[in-house]
């Protein structure tokens, strides 16, 4: 299995959000797990999308066609 990685502005550009801001969540340690390699700053997408899962709030109805009542259909 191939992991795959997103550099910091590559997943800035997937949250629509500033690099400072992920540097900050670093910083504060929020965010998702990243590698530090050689100055290198790396999210692994299994990381990303655990964080994106546990960010996840509410609940939601699933979208239906309603059917029609049964009085409303002629005999």
């Amino acid at each position: 299995m191939q992991v795959i990685h997103l550099g910091q502005k590559e997943l800035a550009e997937r949250w629509r959000m500033s690099e400072a801001t992920l540097e900050r969540w670093r910083s504060d340690r929020i965010g998702p797990a990243f590698l530090k390699i050689r100055g290198r700053v790396l999210y692994r997408l299994i990381d990303i999308e655990a964080f994106e899962f546990d960010s996840t709030k509410g609940s939601f109805v699933e979208h239906c066609t309603p059917q029609p009542l049964a009085s409303s259909i002629p005999d």
